[in-house]
């Protein structure tokens, strides 16, 4: 099964029953507050299923991140492909339960795709997509090298395309 270990933190393939932990994220406005809108469990067990279907049709996608001390559900990072003005990007994309802000998990994690997705897959660049406003997801692009490279519409609003080149 597959694995990314970082010191403190795993991240592993998303299972139906993750729906449950992964509702306390998608239902929290404050950790949505960037999104449309908080998602209901139907919403959570479609996206646990999209994750699934995305592994098998492109070996990565979206993953659990639990602590490597009693495995505890953390909250979510991987990578995903994503449609940028007609081009497709890898991004890394991450969410953490709003008690585990602030402790380096996002980051760690985020660190971990970005060299999964150059060492492994040989990606040469990557991107997370962010909404202007969120600064601590921002502050996370940045301290794993990534900069703004541009403002475009995504979504039905504004969003910043950090990137990072391989060896940059």
């Amino acid at each position: 099964m597959f694995k990314i270990v970082t010191p403190r933190l795993t991240l592993r393939e998303m299972r139906s029953e993750d729906a449950t932990d992964l509702l306390e994220i998608f239902s929290d406005p404050e950790a949505m507050r960037f999104y449309p809108s908080t998602r209901s469990f139907a919403e959570t067990k479609t996206w646990v299923s999209s994750n699934i279907e995305r592994y098998g049709r492109h070996g990565f996608g979206i993953w659990v991140a639990q602590s490597n001390i009693g495995m505890e559900f953390l909250g979510q990072c991987g990578l995903i492909l994503q449609d940028v003005e007609g081009k497709q990007d890898l991004e890394i994309g991450y969410m953490f339960l709003r008690r585990h802000w602030g402790q380096g998990f996002a980051t760690e994690a985020a660190s971990a795709c970005r060299d999964y997705a150059f060492e492994r897959l040989k990606y040469t660049r990557v991107i997370s997509l962010i909404d202007p406003g969120n600064i601590a997801s921002r502050r996370v692009a940045e301290k794993v090298g990534m900069h703004v490279e541009k403002q475009v519409e995504k979504w039905n609003k504004q969003v910043l395309v950090y990137s990072l080149a391989r060896n940059s």
